[in-house]
């Protein structure tokens, strides 16, 4: 089955959703509960005559909803066609996309033997030593994805954790201004906008990270 690169979500015209670091995503602001909920009942009825399932949050002010094709873990026509669907029933209810609102955080170890750190960290975040596949913990609605970036041996005390901030490719610039602004700093942006590296005022790292390459 094709997959697509973000150079083929641009291309698609998917104006209410943006691909971060797993698959496609959407927020809609409802504004209130009861017009999320039946919001979620017109989506849900789409997916099921589509026979592929999104994955929804319904809160008080908003619905977010992520698109994936799990078969293959990249995104597919499957994906375009059932968001083109889901924008079109938005449209209906009357309820606005927030594409700016938009952000996925994963958390980064590093460590030169994932595999053996790995079952520790699916046991602890998601219950199950299983959830470690393909070198990452899988996340889910509870828990963020956790990678596991290989480094050099080393015995020095360094940080070893530190947070990859998904953001839309077009806000990903004014982020990281509002981040240095706030007192950060940029540490390297040799890939951007692929990422680019931030510390906080006492050394404290992180990656703001987008589709675009």
């Amino acid at each position: 089955m094709a997959t697509f690169t973000h150079q083929d979500v641009l291309t698609a015209g998917l104006t209410h959703w943006r691909d971060l670091a797993q698959g496609l995503h959407a927020r809609f602001g409802t504004g209130d509960f009861a017009a999320g909920l039946r919001f979620v009942e017109a989506v849900g009825q789409a997916a099921e005559e589509a026979g592929h399932h999104p994955d929804v949050t319904l809160t008080y002010p908003h619905v977010d909803i992520a698109l994936i094709s799990h078969d293959v873990g990249a995104i597919t026509e499957r994906d375009i066609d059932l968001a083109r669907q889901i924008s079109a029933i938005a449209t209906e209810h009357d309820i606005p996309a927030q594409p700016e609102a938009l952000a996925q955080v994963e958390l980064a170890l590093d460590t030169a033997d994932p595999s053996r750190l790995g079952p520790f960290w699916a046991a602890l975040l998601r219950g199950d030593t299983e959830a470690f596949q393909d070198g990452d913990v899988v996340g889910d609605a509870r828990v963020p994805l956790l990678w596991f970036q290989e480094t050099d041996a080393h015995e020095t005390p360094r940080q070893r954790f530190h947070l990859d901030v998904w953001i839309p490719a077009e806000l990903a610039q004014e982020r990281i201004a509002a981040a240095v602004a706030a007192g950060g700093t940029v540490v390297d942006d040799e890939a951007a906008p692929a990422f680019t590296v931030l510390a906080d005022a006492e050394g404290n790292r992180a990656c703001v990270c987008t589709t675009e390459r």
